[in-house]
């Protein structure tokens, strides 16, 4: 099987963009929404997520958890909401979220994955994904695939159901 370095997957979502955007902002839904992520707990000051807003993903898979060191790279409000992921000081993946209109009353919510295991210190973070997540890296994307179907549906679910 060949390595899949980037995922998109999408979902069209009764709602606005600016619903969607606060919604995927409000880091505490990823536990909400995600399989695999079971928690996050923001580092720093509070106020609105901003570009180099830190925060921490605890993640579990079977009887394993794990946290990660994230970092918001793109906040563009009802655009686009994204984040890098990484762990021992060593860059893991990325992730994001795009909010496109689609049709009256509706957007398109893509969410997207990239790995970033690739150069100084990727073996090392290959095999610590592995041995917490059970994943080889050839199958992460297929794992990732399968969660984002997850989470994309339980946002809509969320967004849809809070709509007036």
């Amino acid at each position: 099987m060949t390595r899949q370095w980037t995922l998109r997957e999408s979902i069209t979502v009764r709602a606005s963009a600016e619903s969607v955007y606060a919604a995927v902002t409000d880091l505490r839904n990823m536990s909400r929404w995600s399989p695999e992520c079971i928690g996050t707990r923001r580092l720093g000051g509070g106020g609105p997520v901003a570009v180099g807003t830190r925060f921490l993903g605890f993640n579990r898979k079977g009887p394993f958890v794990w946290f990660t060191g994230c970092r918001v790279t793109v906040a563009r409000p009802s655009h686009e909401f994204a984040f890098h992921v990484g762990a021992f000081g060593l860059p893991v993946a990325g992730w994001g979220y795009l909010v496109e209109p689609d049709g009256e009353g509706a957007v398109r919510v893509t969410e997207y994955w990239e790995d970033l295991r690739t150069g100084r210190g990727s073996r090392l973070t290959e095999l610590l994904g592995r041995a917490f997540s059970g994943t080889r890296p050839a199958d992460r994307a297929d794992v990732n695939r399968a969660g984002m179907r997850v989470t994309l549906d339980r946002l809509r679910a969320t967004v849809e159901q809070a709509r007036p």
